[in-house]
């Protein structure tokens, strides 16, 4: 074995470092999931109504929205373990309130708190799996993260339909705590005091890193940028619940953020003291910006083959709720065999192949769903549900390996960010674009073949943008843990 060979494997330290991220990450996302299956136990439980016990989902969101802006300042200014540390015990804390929540305000304002926790985990998770990988091994790294992915938005409904089975609604949020304080002690042990090179506080003062932790933090940016992505993700929200987005409900807000987002573009182009939270030349680089188009464009896809699934099966074959999740499954199951996978082979190949084999078979997918009628037999929709998911996989993970050998070692942060901040964006317009297509559509099985021709328009969109990705992986330097330019290869 050549010593490059053994430099590129992931040793056990790292391995278990991974694990337990992934699964301080998974908390998010199950919680999540979870809870959006309760919304009409919860209003029964309240005496509440389903559109006021939905802003416990959607206030959720939102906060973890705005969240991610600032984290990527806090982290290079706290750390990233001290950071992770503060959103698990966060997260622990909502938890432990809404499984004690009294009437549907409080729930709110509890899974608000939820979500500050979660606004932290979410890009951090990125954050630490990408500085501890470094880019000759990022399409590994980011492929093992693609299994939380893939699964979280499963197992959540799955996991909640349980719960609401045997339980108390009490236990989708009391559960968390026990999983959050293992997680909480693991992390204690395995994640690594942030190093010089990835804690800019410890940089030299003319370093570029030690410049950034220097500054103050952009606080007008903050102001702009992260109510601007909030209300932009709540205009989608609003378009899902009123069923147009003509609505005021939606219009209003979708107003307000386009403005607050040009406004921020407006300030970091001309921010000079200050360093910006998200530098917008980074979309200068055609690399970067394709790879964030590209998973803005797949968590659309993505979030809308989940959500119009479980209907079908509701509709057209007559499901339970428990029972349509777990036909939902190969989705998730397809993307988290692929991710690993595709990652690995992206280190050595580059990702545009990959990709655009991925693409290739999630389109022929979506095609195929678009030839099922209500009395096709379940066998083939829970085949096309796993090759989407394959399809999926194989351009989602060496589209994110590539970001991070692209990116600068102190631009992670921000190129995080912006990655999870269009993924978020990317799949709240797909349930917006669902929940449109379906109530537009004269019958339930013309919806969801609309559903899924929207889908295949979004992957013809990514396989538009993936010979823009950089191409074979270069030999590393003496330093291969720094990237020295943000443009990417051809």
């Amino acid at each position: 074995m050549s010593s490059t060979d053994a430099d590129d494997r992931l040793d056990p330290r790292l391995l278990v470092m991974i694990a337990v991220v992934l699964l301080g990450g998974l908390l998010g996302i199950l919680n999540s999931t979870m809870a959006a299956v309760a919304t009409e136990s919860l209003a029964v439980a309240f005496a509440a109504s389903l559109s006021m016990v939905g802003w416990a989902s959607t206030g959720f969101l939102l906060v973890v929205t705005a969240t991610i802006p600032f984290t990527t300042w806090a982290v290079d200014r706290f750390g990233g373990r001290r950071l992770w540390l503060t959103g698990l015990a966060l997260f622990m804390a909502g938890s432990l309130a809404a499984g004690l929540a009294w009437n549907v305000g409080s729930l709110i304002a509890f899974r608000a708190l939820q979500g500050l926790g979660a606004g932290l985990l979410d890009p951090l998770v990125l954050v630490l799996l990408a500085r501890a990988a470094g880019p000759r091994r990022a399409g590994r790294v980011m492929g093992l993260m693609g299994v939380v992915l893939s699964l979280g938005p499963v197992l959540g409904p799955i996991a909640g339909g349980a719960v609401l089975h045997d339980l108390s609604w009490r236990w989708m949020f009391l559960l968390s705590v026990p999983i959050g304080l293992i997680a909480y002690l693991l992390a204690l042990r395995v994640i690594p005091a942030d190093s010089p090179a990835d804690s800019p506080a410890d940089s030299p003062a003319d370093s570029p890193a030690g410049r950034r932790a220097q500054v103050r933090l952009d606080v007008l940016g903050l102001a702009l940028l992260a109510p601007g992505f909030a209300a932009l993700v709540l205009a989608l929200s609003q378009t899902a619940e009123h069923g147009a987005f003509i609505a005021w409900q939606a219009l209003l807000p979708l107003a307000a953020g386009v403005a607050l987002v040009i406004g921020y573009v407006v300030h970091a182009l001309a921010a000079r003291r200050t360093p910006p939270l998200i530098d917008v030349r980074l979309f200068a680089s055609r690399g970067f910006t394709a790879s964030v188009t590209i998973m803005g464009l797949g968590g659309l896809a993505n979030f809308a083959t989940l959500f119009a699934l479980p209907l079908y099966y509701q509709q057209a074959h007559g499901q339970g709720v428990l029972a349509a999740g777990l036909l939902m499954a190969p989705a998730g199951l397809g993307g988290a065999i692929a991710m690993p996978l595709a990652g690995g082979l992206s280190d050595r190949l580059g990702a545009r192949g990959l990709a655009v084999g991925g693409a290739v078979l999630a389109g022929l997918s979506a095609l195929a769903f678009t030839r099922i009628g209500a009395d096709t037999a379940e066998m083939w929709p829970v085949l096309a549900a796993l090759t989407i998911g394959l399809g999926m996989g194989c351009f989602s993970a060496p589209t994110m390996g590539s970001l991070y050998r692209s990116l600068p070692g102190p631009m992670v942060a921000q190129g995080s960010s912006v990655l999870y901040m269009l993924n978020q964006l990317g799949a709240a317009l797909g349930v917006a674009l669902v929940t449109l297509v379906l109530q537009t559509s004269g019958d339930p099985i013309a919806g969801f073949h609309g559903v899924f021709w929207l889908v295949v328009v979004a992957i013809a969109a990514v396989l538009a943008a993936i010979p823009l990705l950089p191409g074979r992986p270069q030999e590393p330097s003496a330093h291969p843990q720094a990237v020295t330019s943000g443009k990417a290869s051809s």
